[in-house]
């Protein structure tokens, strides 16, 4: 599914360490550590009526990640909370928001791959979108099993939530060229472990399976999922999974911020037939949907 340009979003203001800036004016240095190795972490956020979901867990999720990478000055919750405030008013948005977070090293005195080389503290980038629900939660999506496989802690964490972000590009290019909507990422032994861009759910006989988040990332709305899952008595469980065992999966589908919960019904050619009768992800998704405004935290 391609993303379509939202002529709503043509005056967008994006906030850069403290100022806001016209989308098409510049405003992200040549220095910067972004440009210069992909080196920053981010987040994505949705803005509902009620206010950024899980925003806090988003906040610590990505304080971690920019801990592990050895940042200085990390900006603190209130300090991001009213920058994302300030550049949602500017832009008047109150709800069907996307909000990508992203906290650059920052500045280079000089280009170079040296984190010393960055002597003036973090880049903060608010950039909001309005936008739908990136998936069809009607109608589903149909993916592929890539041959690019995701990051383990072996390589590169996936646990920080970097910008390094081409081993998923790439397995979204081979996505492209089949004509689906997204790939299947498995890890260095061949077990799945999410898709390029969100966790994976499967059922079988009533259970509710996922992988191990050894290799992707532990999503929030995954957390959520499971825990809504145990509170309708729902078998849970987290193991080793292969793509063969999501062929003949009862049901699939996908978790994320910017997704929700959405079914999958076609992986590498195969039907996924939904024969289950629970049918466990609509529970779960009106569930999520009862939850959303207490999950949220307001401007």
């Amino acid at each position: 599914m391609l993303q379509k340009f939202n002529s709503k979003n043509k005056d967008l203001l994006v906030y850069v360490n403290g100022e806001l800036i016209h989308r098409n004016q510049p405003h992200v240095s040549a220095f910067d550590s972004t440009v210069q190795g992909g080196d920053a972490v981010w987040e994505g956020l949705r803005l509902y009526p009620e206010g950024i979901f899980c925003f806090q867990a988003h906040y610590n999720r990505m304080y971690e990640s920019a801990k592990a990478c050895g940042f200085d000055e990390i900006p603190d919750f209130e300090e991001v909370k009213n920058a994302v405030k300030e550049t949602v008013e500017a832009n008047g948005m109150t709800t069907d928001t996307h909000i990508r977070l992203t906290l650059s090293r920052g500045i280079k005195v000089t280009s170079g791959m040296d984190p010393r080389l960055n002597q003036n503290g973090p880049v903060l980038i608010v950039l909001a979108e309005w936008k739908p629900l990136v998936y069809d939660n009607e109608n589903g999506i149909k993916v592929i099993t890539s041959a690019i496989r995701r990051n383990n802690p072996a390589f590169l964490d996936s646990k920080i939530h970097h910008a390094n972000l081409l081993n998923n590009i790439l397995a979204k290019i081979q996505a492209n060229y089949a004509q689906v909507d997204a790939a299947i990422m498995l890890d260095k032994n061949g077990f799945v472990a999410e898709l390029n861009d969100t966790n994976l759910f499967m059922v079988k006989n009533h259970v509710l399976l996922t992988p191990y988040a050894d290799a992707c990332l532990h999503g929030i709305t995954r957390g959520l999922v499971i825990e809504l899952a145990k509170n309708r008595r729902i078998p849970i469980v987290e193991r080793n999974l292969s793509v063969t065992e999501f062929y003949s999966a009862d049901e699939v589908f996908a978790s994320g911020t910017m997704g929700e919960l959405t079914p999958i019904y076609e992986i590498d050619g195969r039907k996924i037939e939904n024969k289950s009768k629970s049918n466990v992800r609509q529970l779960i998704s009106e569930d999520f949907k009862q939850t959303i405004p207490g999950m949220c935290e307001q401007l």
